[in-house]
This record gives structure tokens, sequence and C-alpha cells, in this order.
């Protein structure tokens, strides 16, 4: 065993061992939409200044304000998040002015909405009297100079003065059980600092009112609305007040309202308005059952592409499958160290890293077949030591397009689309160690045995394989008329347009704004009755769309949770019984800012990629991956669009994966070029392209194979937003496979041919 083989495997067990600790010790976080729940996107607002001037100065000063609200408002939201007594609640800052707040297993948005929106301050008032007889209407309007007219918790009207305090003077209130004086439940509210004074002499001065008189209450008002209006005890004097700071507010509480009163006092002062811009609430059968579907798929597709390796390549095969296992531990074990959110279409990335780390292992093992065939006396050792060796660099490359547009994902997504960039890049950075280190060690190891020094061809890498066979006796100049499958490649973006232009495309509520409700329902429902009732009760334009016989969507334009509830009572009086599985809601400005997200992605996907191909491929070949690349894109939204597919936050997590995986073929294939290039560079392009080709061909149809039979089984077993998701993706690799052979090869040829006639000479590749 040679040095650097006992270092690999010192590694590879180093590795195993502490993914097997974490993997035990640390649990993966769940998003919502694997064990259920709401998430509400809260975006501040801030007051504007009064004057429309200011220095550069000020404008710093401005966003430094801007962000200690939006802090302060964080930790307002989380102690009334923490008085609703959700279990492992999350509440976090996204960007400069938006709050994530995910609420596992509440399944009541109204209720969530209701505690967190209230977001004026809280204020405390004297009561001048009663408004009965005003024509004043119940609405924060002052009826004279200071003075407000609201009703109280039983919709009499008050006349309100200006507030005297704040919740900025509260130091705390807390919801209490008094058993030995027979109170009962209820408020103790503390103050601090000046507001002790305060509310000693608001009390002291409604205590000079006579019992039963409603200027002899005080009025606590929250965002407009007064959530009580306590009368001073009799036991109060005049002047006097209640003293010490602390005052009790007692009446027919039960044991909610008496928490709610006190929540609502607690985290009243919030110091800048909010706005919910994004509301999702997913049903936790919904999550069992994406759990479910997801380990399925995975179970299957891993067996099968496990199954397809072994056959092709034997024992290395069955190897690679080993390192395959160990990649899975890996991202696993990672994802839980880092603590990464692992949501649906995360769970979908795991599970395609799978077919994506067999990349690796088919690129060196078809070096190795190459090199074995080469050698007068080869040995299998040698010959996977020269196929590590030699597929290093096209492994690298086609990584590192796929990471960059993970990074582009994580930075320019959000919500669970941004789940899915984690998970794959740790599943890419995976992938590449298992191959690379684990993989390598245990066929190393494995092949310096003497039982398999006898048996080469029972390693799999002794012989080249039908395909290779197949292609080194019929030679077939595939790139004889590059124009042609050009020609073939312009046709097909033609008609992806023409879907494009003629059907539209169906946007997702993340890129339109709106609300989206998923029914599961006992019985099947006509859609079209459905549309009619929903007509019937106010809402025309709702779009109703079925998923099997008893799922159904209801989509429409913004929504109250009222209207909300009355589409789902609508909807169960259809059938016997309804179950909201999910409902999202997205403000019409997050979505305008989403839609311009999605193509500043795209754009810089595309440009960050010919960037890269450029610097290690030159620009010929790198325009003509990229060309490529927009090729894909353009062709899997028109088939979407035929097809009528929804246009959504998971298609753009798929759109960008596929930018990320189609280019590997192009990469290798390029790899193989700039390769036969330096060996010798008098053949012509089109002759050493067309080599190129046939030479990686083998490669990419088993890779294609292995991650084929991954994203067949999301797309059978993955349930429905798994099977749009595994959909985009198969079209992306039939079309990314077929690209990279027939357009961006061709593409290629035609640069080269127009840079020679116009230079007079061969350009230069990359190193």
């Amino acid at each position: 065993m040679t040095r650097a083989l006992r270092i690999r495997g010192m590694l590879a067990l180093a590795a195993v061992a502490l993914s097997l600790y974490v993997a035990f010790t640390v649990p993966v976080h769940l998003g919502l939409d694997l064990r259920g729940g709401t998430q509400i996107v809260l975006e501040t607002r801030p007051t504007p200044p009064a004057d429309g001037s200011g220095s550069d100065s000020d404008s710093d000063s401005d966003s430094d304000s801007e962000h200690q609200a939006t802090d302060r408002t964080v930790e307002v939201l989380r102690g009334r998040i923490d008085a609703l007594g959700v279990a492992e609640p999350t509440i976090v800052r996204s960007g400069s002015d938006r709050i994530v707040v995910e609420l596992p297993g509440m399944q009541d948005p109204r209720k969530a909405a209701d505690v967190l929106g209230r977001t004026a301050q809280l204020t405390f008032h004297p009561v001048l009297g009663s408004a009965a007889d005003a024509d004043d209407k119940p609405a924060s309007l002052p009826k004279r100079p200071r003075q407000l007219i609201l009703p109280d918790e039983s919709g009499r009207l008050l006349r309100l003065q200006s507030a005297t305090l704040t919740g900025k003077d509260v130091d705390e209130a807390a919801a209490r059980f008094d058993q030995q004086g027979g109170a009962g439940w209820h408020v103790t509210v503390d103050f601090k600092g000046a507001g002790r004074d305060g509310w000693a002499r608001l009390t002291g001065e409604a205590a000079c009112r006579p019992a039963g008189d409603p200027s002899r209450r005080v009025a606590i008002v929250l965002d407009g609305k007064v959530i009580s209006s306590p009368e001073v005890d009799p036991s109060v004097s005049c002047g006097s007040g209640i003293g010490g700071g602390s005052t009790r507010i007692t009446g027919s509480f039960g044991d909610g309202g008496a928490r709610e009163l006190a929540l609502l006092i607690n985290g009243g002062a919030l110091p800048v308005p909010v706005e919910t811009v994004e509301q999702r609430i997913i049903g936790p059968t919904l999550g069992a059952e994406a759990i479910a579907a997801g380990a399925w798929a995975a179970v299957l597709g891993t067996a099968l592409t496990a199954l397809f390796i072994g056959v092709v390549y034997r024992l290395m095969g069955v190897l690679a499958t080993v390192g395959l296992a160990c990649y899975a531990l890996i991202s696993y074990a990672a994802l839980a160290a880092v603590g990464a959110t692992l949501t649906l279409p995360g769970l979908a990335g795991f599970v395609l890293a799978i077919g994506m780390a067999v990349d690796a292992d088919v690129l060196v093992l078809e070096r190795a077949r190459e090199d074995y065939a080469a050698r007068k006396r080869p040995t299998p050792r040698s010959s996977l030591t020269a196929g590590f060796r030699g597929a290093f660099s096209a492994i690298a490359d086609s990584n590192v397009t796929t990471l960059i547009a993970a990074g582009l994902l994580y930075f320019l997504a959000t919500g669970p689309v941004r789940g899915f960039g984690v998970t794959l890049g740790i599943g890419v950075l995976a992938s590449m160690f298992s191959a690379l280190v684990i993989t390598r060690v245990l066929a190393e190891y494995a092949a310096a045995r003497s039982l398999i020094r006898r048996r080469p061809r029972a390693t799999g890498i002794a012989h080249t394989g039908r395909v290779r066979d197949h292609l080194t006796r019929r030679n077939p100049d595939l790139m004889r008329a590059p124009r042609r499958w050009l020609a073939a490649s312009a046709a097909a973006l033609v008609l992806a347009a023409s879907g494009i232009a003629v059907r539209g495309l169906d946007l997702g509520i993340e890129f339109t704004g709106g609300r989206l409700i998923e029914y599961s329902t006992a019985t099947p429902v006509d859609p079209d009755r459905l549309r009619g009732a929903l007509a019937d009760a106010g809402f025309p334009r709702a779009v109703v769309q079925t998923s099997g016989d008893r799922q159904l969507t209801v989509r429409t334009d913004q929504l109250s949770n009222a209207q909300a509830a009355t589409i789902t009572e609508v909807v169960g009086d259809l059938t016997t019984r309804a179950d909201t599985l999910r409902d999202e809601t997205i403000g019409p400005s997050l979505g305008k800012e989403l839609r311009q997200g999605a193509l500043v992605a795209l754009v810089i996907a595309l440009a960050a990629q010919l960037l890269y191909l450029a610097a290690r491929f030159r620009w010929l070949l790198g325009t003509a991956a990229v060309a490529a690349l927009a090729h894909d894109v353009v062709i899997l939204v028109g088939v979407f669009a035929w097809l009528g597919k929804p246009v959504d936050g998971v298609f753009l997590a798929a759109l960008l994966t596929v930018i990320g995986y189609s280019v590997n073929d192009s990469v290798v294939v390029f790899d193989r070029v700039r390769e036969l290039r330096r060996q010798d560079s008098r053949v012509p392009f089109a002759r050493t392209a067309n080599k190129a080709l046939l030479q990686t061909l083998p490669r990419t149809v088993n890779t294609g194979m292995g991650a084929a039979f991954i994203l067949t089984a999301l797309a059978v077993l993955g349930g429905d937003t798994l099977a749009d998701f595994a959909l985009a993706l198969l079209i992306g690799l039939a079309v990314g496979t077929y690209s990279s052979m027939f357009t961006a090869t061709p593409l290629a040829i035609e640069l080269d041919d127009r840079a020679r006639s116009s230079a007079g000479r061969v350009p230069a590749l990359g190193s």
C-alpha cells in the first residue's frame, strides 16, 4: 500500500466516522413543507421623513436605523411567538427589511396573522365618556382635537383622550390565576421608569369619576383597536391612583383570554409597522406524504442506479456504489452539521445529487477503460490511476459549473428553493469527495489484490463496453454536416418559442402574487361545478385545478383570511370532507420582486457560466457551451408552456439546476477536445471535435442512464410537486444531452471556421 493510498484511506475513514457521529447525534431540521405548519414573511414599512430632503450621511443614518428597527421588531415578535406556545418556532431576519417566521404545527393562519399582524404601538388612553349619541362612525378619526372615537370590547363607542402612556412604558405583563383570593384568571401589568408615575396619574384622574361612569375607565389600544378598557377599582383614591408601578386587570377572563391580553400588551410596541407579504400553510398530512414519497424515490432510484452501475462496471461498479452510500451519509451529516433546513425541493436535490455523483465515477471508469485498452501490458491498478488522473479536470470543471448554479440559488432565491441550493451544493462537494477519495481508496486497494490481478475482467475496466465497441467499429462522422444539426436546434427553438407566444406561461403565485389553497377531499369534486359555486360566492376569477381524483387547488387574487374561509366552506359543501393541505399567499410586491429576481438569476447564471468556461476553454468553446445552455432554457420553458405546467419557484430551481447539470456534458466533450488538440493541433478542428464526441459518448450514455433512474423515480413516486420538478429535470437531461453533442459541438465548429477564415490561424485553447 502506497503512502498516498494510506493518506486517502485515513481521510476516508475519518470522514465516514465523523459523519456517522453527526448523523446519530445531530438531527436535521425539517422545513415546514415536510413537517407541516405556517410560514409568514413580514416586511417592515418604516415611516418616511416628513421632508423630502436628506444628505448622503442622513441616508446612511436612515439605513442603519432601519436595520436597528428591524432587529428590534424581530425581538418583539419573538416574544409574541413564545407566548403562542408553538414548539420550535423560527424567526430570522432576511435582508434589511424582511422577517421570516416559521411556526411548526400551526394550522390556523388567522390566529397567527392576528397575533403577528397587530403592528401599531400600544397606547393607554383616558376615557372621556360614552360616544353613543355621537354621529361619528367607529373609526380612528378625531371627533374633536385630541380625541378618538373607538368601540370597546362589547362594541360600545367611547370617546378617548390622546395617549398618555405607550408600550415603551410597560415592563412586563403576565397572565396569572388567583386561587386564594377567588379572582380567577387576571392580568398583571408592571410599568417602568416614568411609566410608573404616569400610570398613577392616569388612574388617579379616572378614580375621581363615579363608579359605573365610562370616564372611570382606562382604554388600552393596540393597532387602532381597544383590546381592554377596565374600570378603576372603587378602592383607588381620587388623585392618588394606583401606585407602585404595578396593576391588576380582572374580569371574566379564561385561560386563553388572559394569556392573549398579556401577550398583546407585552408585544404591542413594534418600532415600525409590518406587512405580511408571504404566507404558507402546509398540512401535516402533506408533509408526511412528501417525506414518504421522497424516501421511496431515494431508495428505488438509488437501487436502480446501483444495479445499473454494477452490471456495466462489475466489481468497480459495486465499489462505486459503496462510495455512493458514503456520499449519502456525508451529505446528510453535512446538512445536519451546518444547521441547514431540509425542504421538499431540498429533498429532491439530495436525491438528484445521488445521480450526479454517478457522473464522476463513470468518468473515471471510462478513462480507465480507455487506458487499459491502449496499454501493451495493462494492469487494473495502473489503468485506474490513469483514469483518476485523466478524469480530474473534467470532474472539477463540471462540478464547479453546478456549484455556480447552487450558489446562485442560495444568494438569489428564497424559501424552499434556497434550501434546494444548499442541499445541491453540499451534495456536489460530497460527491467529489466520495468519488476522488473514498471510491479511489476502495478501487485501488481492490485492484492491488492478487486475485483481481489474475482476473482483470472482473474489475469491469478490462473491456471497453458495448457502446464503445460499436462506435469503434462504425466510426461515424457525426460532425460531417454541423449546420444540419444547428438547423434542427433552431427548429426546436422556434417550436418552443411558439409555445411561449401562443400558450403563454402559467406563472405561479410566487411570480404573480395571490393565494393558492390545496385541498384533499373525501369524494371527487367536479371542477366545473366548483368553479360555478365559487363564482356564485363572489370569486368569478378563481382558477380550479385538479390533481388526481381527490386533490384540487384553488388559485385566486389576494384574499383575506375570511374570504379564504368562505372558499373552504364552498369546497366543503361539494364533498363530505375537505382538508386543507397547503395554503400560500404572496403579496403583489413580493411577486413582482420574485419575477425580476428570476430573470436576474437566469442572466447571472448564463453570464457566470460564460465567464468560467471562457477562463477554462477560451471564448470559442465557452460561447458555444453557453449558447447551448440558452437553447436548453428556451426549450424547457417552451415545453412547459405547451404542456400547461406551472412556472413557479420549484420550476425555477429545476431550471437553474438544468443550467448547471446540462453544461456537464459540454464540459466533458470540450475537455476531451482540449486534450486532443494538445496532442496534435494540426488535425482539423471538426475531425478533433468528432473524435472527442465519440470518445465521450459512452460516458454520456451511462451517466444519463444513472440520472434518469433517479429522476424517473422522483416523477413516479415523488408526488405532485416533485413530479413537475422531476419532469423538468428529465426534459432538461434529454435536451442537455442532445445540445452538448449536436448544438454546442457543431456551433464550436462553425465558430472555429469563421475565426480561422477571419484570422487565418487556429484559435488557441485554454489550459
